[in-house]
């Protein structure tokens, strides 16, 4: 009789898959299919047993709007030199969510799926992915609303490619640039649950840190004119992806609808190809901590 260590010897080990290792964001390519299923059950278990249902992805940015317009707009003034406010607040308040909710849920998307991290091998990337597009799912009905505004505004005549082009690339850079931090904070988040803490801080901060409530040259005229620092740092400034984002948000939905003399923010074009780059080198970090530490995600769980 043939020794069956003799069978398994004949053969190469290349011809062995090592159980439990992943090859990274090119499983999650592999495994579209449990992705698809990830993402089905994260959009229809969101609102279950609500009464409204999907109605509060409509009402809570209208919510948030109201109060950020009532409040920094008609009470605080934040609105000077920023003709047609309301759309400018709510074209960069539709990034902010997008960007708030990708993260929160990416970091949070390992210690919400222990039970499976624990008792089944998967590529764990697909829980961080799935809860990105989750919240790109969520975010499109607040385009859909901001678009129907903007419609009604004259948008329609002034549609142009170049305003196409800027929602993609803004959905884009903001969604990766949310993946690659989701990918490394979910990783620390298994072992570290502070991880959680700081995102909620980095969130509190996201809003004031881009131009969403204010335009872009009064951080110009605080920086430069009134403290007089260098330059630089508002080039610095302006290299955020969020900031990106939400300026490509701007010149794609307010800036059509309004006659505004105030200036693009200074190599509009470049600085989407620089913060794509910066959102690309944040994801391959963030998969590269991630696949580091997800070899004891079951341990530590």
């Amino acid at each position: 009789m043939t020794d069956t260590r003799d069978l398994f010897a004949a053969v190469p080990r290349s011809d062995f898959e090592t159980p439990g290792k992943s090859r990274g964001l090119v499983d999650v390519v592999r495994w579209r299919y449990l992705l698809t299923l990830l993402v089905r059950t994260g959009v229809t278990t969101r609102y279950r047993n609500s009464v409204l249902g999907w109605t509060w992805s409509y009402v809570r940015p209208a919510a948030q709007f109201l109060v950020f317009w009532v409040v920094l707009g008609l009470f605080m003034n934040l609105d000077r030199g920023i003709p047609n406010y309301a759309i400018y607040l709510f074209s960069g308040i539709v990034v902010i969510n997008l960007f708030s909710e990708a993260f929160k849920n990416a970091t949070t998307s390992i210690v919400g799926n222990a039970a499976l991290v624990r008792k089944v091998f998967l590529p764990r990337q697909l829980f961080a992915v799935s809860a990105v597009l989750v919240a790109f799912v969520h975010f499109l009905p607040q385009v859909g609303l901001l678009l129907v505004v903007c419609l009604i505004l004259g948008w329609v005549l002034n549609i142009s490619v170049l305003s196409v082009l800027a929602i993609l690339a803004g959905m884009t850079i903001v969604m990766l640039f949310a993946l690659g931090l989701g990918l490394f904070f979910g990783a620390i988040n298994v072992r570290f649950r502070d991880a959680e803490n700081i995102v909620e801080l980095f969130l509190l901060l996201a809003t004031w840190a881009s131009p969403v409530l204010y335009s872009w040259t009064q951080v110009q005229d605080a920086v430069v004119d009134k403290l007089g620092w260098p330059q630089w740092l508002v080039e610095v400034y302006l290299l955020n992806p969020i900031t990106q984002g939400v300026e490509l948000f701007h010149y794609a939905f307010w800036r059509p609808v309004t006659d505004t003399s105030l200036a693009l923010p200074p190599e509009l074009a470049w600085n989407t190809l620089w913060t794509f780059l910066i959102s690309l080198a944040t994801l391959l970090f963030g998969q590269f901590v991630f696949r580091r530490l997800e070899g004891r995600f079951a341990q530590d769980l």
